[in-house]
Formats: structure tokens, C-alpha cells, sequence
């Protein structure tokens, strides 16, 4: 399964914008059920632990992984709605074959 793990902050803007938009895209592409998308406060202290575990600079850092390998990464803005969509589709064929 393909994970994408959000970090970031209350309050914070574009993390709220990346969050929406993670899940509309992914509810519209017919999507969002291969998908687990988490979000990690940095206000808390689990969320320093994973944020200190994958080098979080900047927020939002979203992070697209699947069997525990990091596919793509974005630091400090929202996603490319399209470069998700093909990083997870990537992930789908590969499975299929």
C-alpha cells in the first residue's frame, strides 16, 4: 500500500492546503482506497519524533512512500497534484505486473 505522511502544523496554511487537496484529488482519481494519508503534528511530541526521523525542515514535508521506500518528497510547498497521481499510478502498475 502506498503511504503519503503530511508534517506539519496547526494553523499553517499550506498544510491545511495540502491536506484538502491530497484528499479531493485522491477521492476524484478514485484513489483514496489504495492510499493511507497521515498527518503528523510537529506541535506534538509524536510528531517531532517522525518529523526528527525524516528530517523535517520546512512544513508542509509531504513524503509519498510504498513498501518503505521513499518515491517522492516536497519540502516546504504543497504538492504537484498531477506528479502525485503519477507516483501513485506508478506504484499500482507495478504491483499489476
Amino acid at each position: 500500500m502506498v503511504r503519503i505522511s503530511i508534517f506539519g502544523k496547526q494553523g499553517c496554511a499550506r498544510c491545511d492546503t495540502t491536506k484538502r487537496k491530497l484528499t479531493h484529488f485522491l477521492g476524484r482519481w478514485e484513489l483514496d482506497h489504495q492510499v493511507d494519508v497521515v498527518f503528523h503534528d510537529l506541535d506534538t511530541l509524536d510528531g517531532r519524533a517522525e518529523g526528527a526521523f525524516y528530517e523535517v525542515n520546512d512544513v508542509p514535508l509531504t513524503v509519498i512512500e510504498s513498501d518503505g521506500r521513499e518515491l517522492a518528497r516536497w519540502d516546504g510547498q504543497v504538492p504537484n497534484s498531477q506528479r502525485i497521481r503519477t507516483v501513485i499510478e506508478g506504484v499500482s502498475n507495478a504491483a499489476a505486473h
